[in-house]
């Protein structure tokens, strides 16, 4: 594992298209319990070099329940996303991950790691990645559906601020689905 995580930060393979030059960014353990495989890292993250180092990342611990502790204890959590380095601005916000990454590592990532209790995808780009073979739907119809993905999988929106119009809209996933994750994370965790 130590050899492909240096392998991947050494990763040059998309450099003529990053605006910020390649800062893959990943945190990883072969006994990780659970895997959030998420979208890409964002400007504050590249600066950092700290996966989820930002308000979308405090969202996400609150949404499962954990503290920043827990949440970067890699043999507890792997943080996976979906392009290991940012993409750049576009038109509207952050460009898309750059599709080479997950091709080129996941499969020896998770090939790597025999303790993975769930895998959290988060956001439309992981879950489009790895749920190929259920029905397509879009987003909130799977997050409302979360069950059908279990027990491999648990689907979630961005936990962007961007996107608490998303949650105001559907209220349920509040009352609903984050309690099951909060429930989920600790029967893994603890």
């Amino acid at each position: 594992m130590d050899n492909l995580i240096h392998d991947i930060k050494k990763c040059s393979i998309c450099v003529p298209h990053l605006q910020l030059g390649p800062r893959p960014v990943i945190a990883v353990s072969k006994n990780s319990k659970i895997i959030i495989i998420g979208q890409a890292p964002g400007v504050i993250v590249h600066n950092s070099g700290v996966p989820w180092d930002d308000l979308s990342g405090e969202n996400l611990r609150s949404w499962m329940g954990i503290d920043k502790s827990t949440f970067y204890n890699i043999d507890n959590i792997a943080l996976i996303p979906m392009g290991f380095c940012y993409p750049g601005k576009g038109p509207t916000g952050d460009l898309p991950p750059r599709k080479e990454c997950a091709p080129l590592w996941h499969d020896q990532l998770l090939s790597r790691m025999s303790n993975v209790k769930l895998i959290l995808l988060v956001g439309a780009y992981a879950q489009n990645y790895y749920l190929k073979s259920f029905p397509k739907l879009n987003l909130t119809q799977r997050v409302q559906n979360f069950e059908t993905y279990l027990p491999h999988y648990f689907v979630l929106p961005h936990p962007s601020p961007r996107n608490n119009i998303w949650q105001t809209k559907n209220s349920w996933f509040k009352s609903e689905v984050m309690p099951q994750l909060k429930l989920k994370i600790q029967d893994i965790l603890l």
